[in-house]
């Protein structure tokens, strides 16, 4: 008499994601490496002041600001872009709202992981900044204004945070592919776009954009490395599981 197999077991989006998460994802410990060594360098060559850097930071950052002062309407969207749109309380706040997200869905290691990366991304600029002091753009003419020092920026390094974080979350949770690439497309013009806003109004040197995004992709990839490497452990067999910790 012929059998009929079982039925096949059904995995949800996040069992997807859990399996994805016991593999170490070695890219992303590469990149955080890469990013670390770059920030490094870059930290170096502006606490040297390097003459050829602030000579480029200088006169890309003149050229710029001759276009805010000339175009004052593309100035004022510019402002909109970087005080709000893309502020970095803005990007907490989504990040907040995909803290929520997981708590209600159970994932409050997930959740920790992601809130804890925001909040060490934000005293970690700011500290840098407290260690650096470097000096903001100073122009007769400002079209912006902005306190405390200016590498690395922190608009730079909180969009740079975020948008890895919600590319990450997506791809743990199976987002369709093409939802994914949207999502991509999105972050890229959101970290780009907030570092043009940044030297555009005159706030920030270039030089301190890039550290932003170095330094924020250090952390963030660093920090998708260590969870991975973190829930790898926690899924070898024998490894006690703490109750009521979803990863």
């Amino acid at each position: 008499m012929p059998t009929t197999p079982p039925p096949a077991a059904r995995t949800s989006a996040v069992d997807g994601g859990r399996r994805a998460a016991s593999v170490p994802p070695r890219p992303a410990a590469a990149a955080a490496l890469l990013c670390t060594v770059l920030f490094g360098l870059l930290l170096t060559l502006v606490v040297l002041r390097w003459g050829p850097l602030i000579a480029l930071d200088t006169e890309l950052a003149g050229a710029l600001h001759r276009t805010a002062v000339a175009a004052p309407g593309w100035t004022h969207r510019n402002r909109v872009l970087s005080d709000w749109v893309w502020d970095p309380w803005t990007m907490r706040a989504v990040l907040a709202v995909a803290v929520c997200l997981l708590l209600r869905r159970g994932e409050r290691l997930l959740a920790a992981w992601v809130a804890a990366t925001s909040l060490v991304g934000t005293g970690l600029q700011q500290a840098v900044k407290a260690l650096v002091g470097r000096e903001r753009p100073v122009w007769p003419d400002p079209v912006d204004s902005a306190g405390y020092a200016a590498f690395p920026s922190g608009h730079a390094l909180s969009a740079m945070v975020a948008g890895v974080l919600v590319l990450w979350l997506l791809r743990l949770h199976g987002m369709p592919r093409r939802w994914q690439w949207a999502a991509r497309a999105v972050v890229a013009v959101s970290v780009v776009g907030v570092g043009f806003t940044r030297v555009f109004l005159g706030v920030h040197w270039p030089s301190d954009v890039v550290g932003g995004w170095l330094l924020g992709g250090a952390l963030v990839a660093g920090s998708v490395a260590a969870y991975h490497a973190y829930a790898a452990g926690r899924d070898r067999p024998g490894c006690a599981h703490e109750s009521g910790w979803r990863s």
